[in-house]
């Protein structure tokens, strides 16, 4: 069975001149691939009805279902509704009563009268279908195109360009698209991996990747908190080279190719289900019943913030201590006088004892602590911009390690973090 194809389309010079960014895309893209639709093509248009409607009519005949967002309000550079009337060959406009009373409902709580601008929201072309916006004051108008249209049947779906309207709607699209076409499955797995570029990586497993079926594709998704995601996508289109009339299901076949890339990377990879670092350290610890907490110099607290930031993180995170200052580093975390006189702060020695002094001070079972130079400036021959040592420590023992970047400021913190962190997750996994 072949997949149904999606072109997505947001409307807006607003989103062309950079003053907002275009989230609606992304967002739909996951929930069309969820469902095993493949979206084609992104494209962004401005407020320009001719140059809309040009592209509204391309994408039709390019994929099956066309989703536009954007262009649906009652002032006059929303001119999306225009070129849908002329698209759909409609000869009026026409009140949809249930999305009249949505906004209605939505004025009244407001403490609002609903004026002739709003009902005129509620104006629909006559030969679209409405799936009603339970969130705002714009339906969702969808086209339905023959054959004889467009070279296939191809549907346009109309969404709001609010994100939250947009997403919000996409349930009851979905819904609509299961019904107007038999949709093949799309299985996706992403791997998570830590440590290795993404060139030295492509490298690595290159025999691997070659040996892929026909209908499973890999994406390489590299982000400097997460290191390289490998996404594996398994396309149940019969086109496969993989075992055509094996039986074997998709969830079966990325199992398969998930172990055997398991083989070739080892601890490199820390989740084979999307965690992220943080997830992973967390379930880790949870595991265990055992706790963790921070020393972070020129992180700047990153470490806790992303640690943090999961929820439950309460269980087994303790604390941390931003020790920017060497005052703070002596005085709070207890580093020795004599360490930083003798080896600098941005050094093994002093790592480590940040380490065993955060980890003493709140009584965690491990810790993690960071000292670098971040840059752009403050770098020396023997200290440069892009350094930061990394220490992590247990009753058992204390280790460090060190790690170079060549990136601007924000970049190195996110890289130092993210190689503290996943230094920690090892620890835990390896040490105790």
């Amino acid at each position: 069975m072949t997949s149904a194809t999606a072109s997505i389309c947001t409307i807006g010079d607003e989103i062309l001149i950079g003053q907002i960014t275009d989230t609606n895309s992304s967002a739909i893209a996951r929930e069309l691939g969820k469902a095993g639709i493949r979206v084609r093509e992104m494209v962004s248009v401005g407020d320009e009805k001719d140059e809309i409607a040009g592209t509204l009519d391309r994408e039709l005949r390019r994929s099956d279902i066309v989703i536009v967002t954007g262009g649906l309000g009652p002032t006059r550079d929303d001119v999306t509704k225009q070129v849908i009337y002329e698209l759909s060959g409609s000869r009026e406009y026409v009140i949809n009563g249930e999305q009249l009373e949505i906004i209605r409902r939505i004025l009244s709580s407001r403490g609002l009268d609903l004026l002739e601008i709003n009902r005129l929201q509620a104006s629909v072309p006559a030969n679209c279908d409405i799936i009603p916006n339970r969130l705002g004051t714009a339906p969702i108008t969808v086209t339905r195109f023959p054959e004889t249209s467009c070279g296939h049947k191809a549907v346009l779906y109309s969404l709001p360009g609010v994100p939250y309207e947009a997403l919000g709607a996409m349930p009851d699209v979905i819904a609509d698209i299961r019904d107007s076409f038999r949709l093949s499955d799309i299985v996706h797995r992403t791997v998570m991996t830590y440590g290795i570029a993404e060139s030295a990586l492509s490298e690595k497993i290159e025999a691997w990747e070659n040996a892929l079926p026909g209908n499973v594709r890999l994406a390489y998704l590299p982000d400097p908190l997460k290191g390289v995601a490998l996404r594996l996508s398994v396309y149940e289109d019969g086109d496969s080279a993989a075992a055509p009339g094996s039986g074997k299901g998709a969830e079966e076949i990325i199992d398969s190719r998930t172990a055997s890339l398991r083989e070739i990377l080892g601890d490199a990879i820390y989740s084979d289900c999307g965690e992220t670092l943080p997830e992973v350290i967390g379930k880790l610890l949870l595991a265990s019943g055992k706790t963790v907490s921070t020393a972070e110099s020129c992180t700047g607290g990153l470490m806790a913030s992303l640690l943090t930031s999961v929820p439950g993180a309460s269980a087994w995170f303790l604390g941390s201590v931003v020790s920017y200052a060497v005052s703070v580093k002596e005085k709070v975390l207890g580093v020795p006088e004599k360490i930083v006189d003798k080896y600098g702060v941005v050094s093994p020695e002093c790592v480590a004892a940040m380490a065993e002094g955060v980890r003493r001070l709140t009584g965690s079972d491990y810790s993690v602590a960071t000292s670098g130079i971040a840059g752009p400036g403050g770098g020396t021959e023997s200290t440069p911009v892009g350094l930061v040592w990394v220490g992590v420590s247990s009753a058992s023992g204390t280790e460090t390690m060190r790690f170079n970047f060549r990136n601007d400021r924000l970049r190195n913190i996110e890289r130092f973090a993210a190689s503290a962190l996943d230094a920690l997750r090892r620890f835990i996994m390896n040490r105790d």
